[in-house]
């Protein structure tokens, strides 16, 4: 899954302009039919500089949109050919063309004149848009692209200043390390590619860290890699064509957040922005590290608890793919047992291409080890969701962080309903008869146990959503895989020292056959667990409602032979829920479950049913956190 480098960058002029024939690039008929009328056919063997010139004075004498148009094309057909020997003069050019492309699309003096229905009017947005990012490239190669900056480019009409800035959306210039170009990268791995079409160039710009950075960057990835269209815009413009004169003309390169920003106004109209929302995260998933996250966080778990090469955290825990945005509600996606956030990226590819979804929604990724028992997770993603609480809205001024939904795939959604659910003393008894206040341990392990076994609900979840979980145990975890995987697994040894001396110190505290006993998350899905009876009748809140959705493989698998009714390693009567507002079942293997477009289709389905409940309650009638707190069930005791 990511993106590969294409042998040569896509080109919409390709074709029009012959670009890749024997005897190189060749102007449009309607071109040469321009070039004809106005008696400079022949001038197309000479100098391109000398042919634009006289192109400019006839355009001046009596300018058409068919003259402007020819202007741009013969203008990026004199770049091409320049750029093999004078990058500056190939940019001036690429300038030129660029312009006069707006010119043909934009100026009031051919508003009469100008058809939206010609097809030369989806070419001069081709030429616009990859004359621009034949400049932008060249720019790039100086490493002059940087919001904030201004750069000259001469043309037949005189000079243009350009500033780059950067046009809404939550991303700083501090944030831009660099700039990559969708056309050279092809993706791989995800089904659907989602772009729009219109004007500007679509960009992939790599984050970086730095110093005095917001809050919210202590979620985001190393390099983490996020869409920009760049579009350039002249300031003033007259109301007819430009002369032959040394005049300074001003213009903006602005670059766009196409997930904020899906169109912009020029010259008084709405202009749809090109923009591709996929190739950017094709390019982050292309990092070798993260295949192997899922391996990792199995059988190598240690790994995931190193710090990060950027800040001091640990390399597990939550993550964001996008800028943390006030006001948009969470959506956390939590992956099961031998995977990691990789396994999302279909859903959330898919979902985010929906405005309604990415206007009100900001999706986050939960990562963890997936060797332990999935109460320890549990607990730890309390804790990770209390600190991101405390990072992002100290005051509890957010009402979005109140309506927070969670979808956990596998072992996930276990994980994912723990989050919901009132542990009173029910967890403790499956582990000792005594008192919790009787356990004799270091101060970090108490806390450790404490927060595994007594929990409340948290209020600011609303729904969870499980796919393909085992709300029963699977009998995929038997004693061939237990003993298998147990043999493969490698536990961290601070955890297993601990364990080994918490046994010790209390030994006539614990019962038989504890789960304290349990090591690795194959053993803790037996279904023979009492753990999962407990959390069956466990004491759910009623701000919360819950969604399921069951596998069922395909007819005709190996494994129906010994596993029926089942996705292949969670049997449908595990799977099942009585307590949820909503079931469906999906014909898939469990592994792929949740990317198939009906799992895709019915998450996205809760959403928008979400904010149709949210948008029907009166205004400002959004229950805070403490409002749900003061209503959560209580009787946690205390150390």
């Amino acid at each position: 899954m990511g993106a590969r480098l294409r042998s040569v960058p896509r080109n919409p002029l390709v074709d029009q302009l012959q670009l890749v024939a024997r005897g190189g690039p060749q102007p449009s008929e309607r071109t040469i039919q321009v070039l004809r009328v106005c008696n400079l056919k022949d001038d197309l063997k000479g100098n391109p500089s000398e042919l634009l010139q006289k192109l400019q004075a006839a355009i001046e004498r009596h300018p058409t949109p068919e003259k402007v148009y020819a202007f741009s094309e013969l203008a990026y057909l004199g770049a091409k050919k320049a750029e093999l020997h004078d990058k500056q003069l190939a940019l001036d050019l690429y300038g030129a063309s660029v312009m006069y492309a707006y010119h043909y699309l934009f100026d009031e003096y051919f508003a009469r004149s100008r058809n939206p229905y010609d097809p030369q009017f989806r070419a001069a947005c081709d030429l616009y848009n990859t004359a621009l990012e034949s400049c932008l490239r060249i720019v790039c190669k100086g490493g002059k692209l940087v919001p904030g900056e201004t750069a000259t480019i001469n043309t037949a009409a005189g000079s243009w200043d350009i500033t780059c800035v950067l046009h809404g959306g939550r991303w700083k210039t501090e944030d831009i390390d660099h700039f990559e170009f969708v056309s050279d990268y092809e993706i791989k791995g995800l089904t659907n590619h989602y772009r729009t079409h219109g004007l500007g160039v679509p960009l992939i710009a790599v984050r970086r860290s730095y110093k005095g950075e917001p809050a919210a960057a202590k979620y985001y990835p190393v390099d983490l890699s996020f869409p920009v269209t760049a579009l350039l815009r002249p300031v003033q413009r007259g109301t007819a064509p430009a002369g032959l004169n040394s005049t300074h003309h001003q213009a903006v390169l602005e670059l766009y957040d196409p997930l904020s920003s899906t169109d912009t106004q020029v010259a008084g109209r709405c202009v749809p922005l090109e923009s591709d929302l996929t190739t950017p995260l094709a390019y982050f998933l292309s990092k070798p590290e993260l295949d192997v996250l899922a391996t990792v966080g199995l059988f190598r778990p240690d790994e995931l608890l190193k710090m990060r090469p950027d800040r001091p955290d640990t390399i597990m825990g939550l993550y964001m793919c996008q800028s943390y945005e006030p006001g948009k509600i969470p959506v956390l996606l939590v992956h099961g047992l031998w995977s990691s956030p990789m396994t999302w990226m279909e859903m959330f590819n898919d979902l985010r291409s929906s405005p309604e979804i990415r206007e009100h929604y900001q999706f986050w990724f939960y990562l963890y080890p997936t060797d332990r028992p999935f109460w320890i997770s549990a607990a730890q993603l309390r804790r990770d969701l209390a600190e991101a609480r405390q990072v992002l809205d100290p005051y509890h001024q957010e009402p979005a962080l109140d309506q927070m939904v969670l979808v956990g795939h596998s072992m996930g959604g276990l994980i994912s309903r723990l989050q919901t659910i009132n542990s009173k003393d029910d967890y403790w008894n499956l582990v000792s008869h005594q008192p919790f206040q009787k356990v004799k341990a270091e101060p970090e392990v108490l806390d450790k146990l404490h927060d595994t076994f007594f929990f409340t609900p948290n209020p600011s979840i609303r729904r969870v959503v499980t796919i393909g979980t085992p709300h029963r145990g699977s009998r995929f975890s038997n004693q061939t895989t237990q003993w298998l995987l147990g043999k493969l697994i490698d536990l961290p040894q601070m955890l297993v020292r601990s364990q080994q001396k918490l046994f010790r110190e209390n030994r006539e505290l614990f019962r038989d056959d504890t789960l304290l006993e349990i090591d690795t998350s194959i053993d803790s899905l037996s279904p023979g667990l009492p753990l999962f009876q407990v959390m069956l009748a466990g004491r759910r809140p009623i701000w919360v409602k819950y969604h399921n959705v069951i596998g069922q493989a395909p007819a005709g698998q190996w494994w129906n032979s010994w596993m029926a009714d089942s996705d292949g390693v969670v049997a449908r009567d595990s799977a099942h829920m009585d307590d949820v507002v909503s079931e469906i079942t999906v014909t898939s293997t469990h592994a792929t479950i949740h990317s198939t477009p009906a799992a895709v289709l019915e998450v996205r389905r809760i959403l928008l049913e979400h904010l149709a409940e949210l948008r029907g309650r009166p205004a400002g009638v959004v229950r805070t956190a403490q409002i749900d707190a003061a209503s959560a069930p209580v009787g946690i005791p205390s150390r």
